[in-house]
């Protein structure tokens, strides 16, 4: 012990097997028991995707539900009347308990009848989210039945209308006037 202290410190009381520098602790590996910071960061996001799954699906606002609806019904609306004046075609729009759709008028053989339209994407039957409704209220300042079909006529000047759209709650009016825009009205408490 003498000779291998002599030439390397003054004091040397550790025997050689003891004496462990700097240099030999970064190759010892040392267990320590826990958790990596990138193990805790991926258990974290997942936590935080999960809540705002959770969130999102538990705080749903039918207000929004019913505006989102209201939109798209109401740009389909302008759409067929449009569709209505380029094809020189009839259609009529009808809408009862939850869901709508739009028809076009054929005259065959057995007179005139309203048929489904199946061609256009945007027109295609809708149902709608489970607590929503959709009721014509009425056409040319009358009110209406609720299986009613609403005509929107090839020359543009359809008389106006009102359809609404409720849930348990909320309600919103889809009014359209002569010249085929649709405004939304509400929603508004039921």
């Amino acid at each position: 012990m003498e000779n291998y202290c002599a030439g390397r410190m003054r004091r040397c009381a550790l025997p050689p097997a003891l004496l462990v520098t700097f240099s030999d602790r970064l190759l010892i590996r040392q267990r320590y028991g826990g958790f990596t910071l990138a193990e805790i960061l991926v258990v974290l996001i997942v936590i935080g995707i999960a809540a705002g799954l959770a969130y999102a699906q538990l705080d749903r606002d039918p207000r929004q539900t019913l505006e989102r609806e209201g939109r798209r019904f109401a740009g389909a609306l302008e759409h067929a009347a449009l569709l209505a004046q380029w094809k020189n075609e009839t259609l009529g729009v009808s809408a009862s308990g939850g869901a709508y759709r739009f028809w076009r008028r054929v005259s065959d053989s057995e007179g005139e009848r309203w048929l489904a339209l199946s061609d256009d994407a945007v027109l295609l039957p809708r149902t709608l989210p489970s607590p929503l409704i959709a009721a014509p209220q009425a056409y040319a300042g009358q009110p209406v039945p609720g299986e009613t079909v609403l005509p929107l006529v090839p020359s543009g000047r359809n008389e106006p209308y009102v359809i609404a759209l409720a849930s348990s709650e909320w309600q919103l009016l889809l009014t359209a006037d002569p010249l085929n825009r649709v405004a939304l009205i509400g929603p508004v408490p039921r």
